[in-house]
């Protein structure tokens, strides 16, 4: 039975998010990297005073964007997490619906949540195989 927290990953979050981004996300998940952060999207905070500077830690959402795709700054990160999640919601049809994934993460011990999520960027990574290699190949 699929929860909440794997339709709204699996259907809205997973797909927006780049191949690389991916890649980068399952790496920090399988070394427990320290730069994911639980409970805020970005380290330091999203206010106006520190948007240039760079991002130290994020949510897995944020981590995509930032080591996948060479985001560097608070603003571009918090720019992308928005993105997604917007864009998510509206794969669910539903406002708010990345909520299911989010409050998961944040909530649930990092020693559980880091090999459920692990396991989820697996099946996504493998699902769009067959279609990176027939992009290669044409």
């Amino acid at each position: 039975m699929t929860t909440q927290r794997q339709h709204a990953f699996r259907n809205g979050i997973a797909p927006q998010l780049s191949t690389a981004g991916l890649v980068a996300l399952r790496a920090a998940l399988a070394s427990n990297d320290p730069r994911l952060l639980r409970g805020a999207c970005t380290m330091p905070p999203p206010l106006q005073c520190v948007q240039d500077w760079p991002v130290e830690r994020c949510c897995p959402i944020g981590f995509a964007g930032w080591q996948g795709e060479g985001l560097t700054t608070v603003a571009e990160v918090e720019e992308h997490f928005a993105r997604v999640c917007f864009e998510a919601d509206e794969a669910l049809g539903e406002p708010a619906a990345c909520r299911w994934f989010l409050n998961w993460w944040d909530t649930t011990p990092r020693e559980e949540a880091r090999p459920l999520l692990l396991a989820e960027i697996e099946a996504e990574l493998a699902r769009r195989a067959p279609a990176a290699l027939t992009t290669s190949a044409a």
